[in-house]
């Protein structure tokens, strides 16, 4: 009886496991990545659980190609000066995080900032607050932490934006927004250009601000575009097809040239998202 009920209570736990594996991965190859499906590690594993941990969002930072990941810092955390090998971009999501060169007054970036950091150039990273979380982007991989012996100036410099410094663009000044004529400021969506060439075979970075109450249409036109969330939550997908999921601050979607889908922001506080694309895309409301 006791090996029969040690059975049960094995396979009980083996079917519920496999369920958890089960969604993770539906969910991952939906395009989708939750929070709660992501496979944390170590950023550096060098450091191990000393360090910041991290989780892939797309692609994987230890291979060769771009990718995009989330990273968790401890309050107080605060590196020794280091470099990396390759340059990266950074968005804080929550918290605030301190990225500069080591004798550098700090500068604590809040949430929504946008920062970037050279291949080769020495620096410090530092955070505070709790649930410190940001995500990282790099054109190639893998990402690598290295000593400051090892540094080397490439000609990069790096970007330190605060939201109050952000510029933001409505639909009279920029073709990617398309919004009725007699919509008014407060209720049409904005968009700020980070790096790159905008256009039609380039990619390139933004953000995305929506207002409280907004619901339209994102069109990808050129490619693959990599949705981020960075505050609020935004409600995203095809409702008639019953792919549509609430993503919270963190939260990935994958969107594929040529599939137009439904967002949402039904968030008091209204809605920014963080955007990869290849090419161009259309925020439109109908």
């Amino acid at each position: 009886m006791k090996n029969d009920l040690l059975l049960v209570v094995w396979f009980g736990l083996a079917v519920s496991a496999g369920a958890e594996e089960a969604t993770k991965k539906a969910s991952t190859e939906s395009g989708v990545v939750t929070l709660g499906d992501i496979d944390w590690g170590a950023l550096n594993p060098a450091r191990g659980e000393k360090g910041p941990r991290a989780g892939n969002l797309w692609n994987d930072r230890t291979k060769q190609a771009a990718s995009g990941f989330l990273v968790k810092f401890a309050d107080g955390f605060s590196s020794p000066p280091h470099i990396h090998n390759v340059t990266y971009r950074g968005v804080v999501i929550s918290g605030q995080v301190h990225n500069d060169d080591p004798e550098a007054a700090e500068m604590w970036m809040p949430p929504g900032s946008f920062w970037t950091q050279p291949a080769g150039e020495v620096h410090i990273t530092a955070a505070k607050g709790k649930n410190v979380l940001a995500y990282i982007e790099i054109d190639s991989g893998p990402y690598l932490v290295l000593p400051k012996e090892k540094a080397e100036d490439l000609g990069e410099r790096p970007v330190n934006l605060a939201p109050s410094n952000i510029v933001w663009l409505s639909a009279s000044e920029t073709t990617w927004i398309e919004s009725p004529s007699d919509q008014t400021a407060a209720a049409s969506p904005e968009m700020a250009f980070l790096w790159g060439k905008p256009g039609n075979e380039t990619v390139s970075g933004s953000f995305v601000r929506l207002p409280t109450g907004f619901k339209g249409e994102i069109i990808p036109e050129g490619g693959t575009m990599h949705v981020v969330i960075v505050k609020g939550a935004l409600t995203i997908g095809e409702a008639e097809k019953n792919t549509a999921k609430t993503l919270k601050p963190g939260e990935y979607s994958r969107l594929e040239t040529g599939k137009t889908q439904q967002i949402d922001c039904a968030d008091e506080h209204g809605c920014v998202v963080y955007v990869r694309a290849l090419g161009k895309y259309r925020i439109k409301k109908p």
